[in-house]
């Protein structure tokens, strides 16, 4: 009996490590095997999260116009900023940062969450942080209801065909929010304070973007420290927050104009690349997930 325990284990250790393009293939084959039982998690999700308030999914309209109310509060009546139109300047950050902070908190979840199903049943683990993400488009969905009623009952001189091009915009921050959530999803199964590190992280990365402020406002920065306004482009939001503002908001002199189209194929390529090595790190990991849950 002992040697044919030692006999495995030694057969464990001599099995070849699989390289990345193996593990990038069986991620993708999995997901495409799985996309009904996807399916089945993200309506799950959405029925619980409608049933869990007594709002339901309606807070995904609520929600977003509480918070714009806040920040118009606090910028326009107390720091006295004039910024245009402000309430739908705002918005405009406000309904996709809801979007991406909504879809890493039920990344970071979806494995940890899930204990006793992983270590009894074997099953494809990389469909939980897939599904939770998929189920953020139904709320980004929902958030499109406020930003229309704002746009027909209070700026229709802003209201435009050219706001169809959310969808590409968006599209591009679904491949990296899905890249984000693959990496926090497996790094909370080994450490549990990644919840609680990730609400302030994600408040602090939204102060460093342009959401409250137009990125046109860092020019001074921009002028006495070059590196710095560099570094702050690279940030991912920089590109997400003035595309959709551009299409959903415009100009303070203008309605909407089309995005800068460069920086959104620069961050979409960013973005596969990044989600390639999330899903590297994912696969190798989660055969330790069931032992460390």
């Amino acid at each position: 009996m002992q040697t044919q325990v030692s006999t495995a284990v030694a057969a464990r250790r001599r099995r070849p490590r699989r390289d990345p393009l193996t593990l990038l293939r069986e991620a993708a084959g999995e997901v495409y095997q799985s996309r009904r039982l996807i399916a089945y998690l993200v309506q799950a999700d959405l029925k619980k999260k409608g049933s869990d308030t007594l709002l339901g999914n309606i807070w995904w309209v609520v929600d977003p116009l509480l918070q714009m109310l806040v920040y118009v509060v606090l910028v326009s009546v107390i720091f006295q900023e004039k910024v245009p139109d402000y309430p739908l300047f705002i918005f405009s950050a406000i309904l996709p940062w809801k979007w991406f902070t909504s879809s890493v908190g039920d990344a970071i979840t979806s494995v940890s969450g899930q204990d006793k199903l992983i270590k009894q049943i074997k099953f494809p683990k990389i469909v939980l942080p897939t599904a939770s993400t998929i189920a953020g488009i139904a709320g980004f969905a929902f958030g499109m209801v406020p930003l229309m009623a704002l746009l027909l009952l209070f700026y229709r001189d802003r209201l435009s065909i050219i706001l169809v091009l959310i969808i590409p915009i968006a599209i591009v921050q679904l491949v990296f929010t899905m890249a984000f959530g693959y990496l926090v999803s497996a790094t909370n199964v080994f450490y549990r304070d990644v919840a609680n590190v990730s609400r302030h992280a994600l408040r602090m990365w939204f102060y460093l973007s342009p959401g409250l402020y137009a990125a046109s406002s860092l020019n001074s920065i921009a002028r006495v420290h070059p590196t710095i306004m560099k570094l702050m482009e690279l940030n991912p939001f920089f590109t997400l927050f003035e595309s959709y503002r551009v299409v959903i908001y415009g100009t303070d002199t203008s309605g909407p104009v089309m995005p800068n189209w460069t920086p959104l194929l620069i961050l979409l390529g960013a973005s596969l690349l990044i989600l390639g090595l999330t899903t590297v790190i994912f696969k190798r990991a989660e055969t330790s997930f069931a032992k460390v849950l």
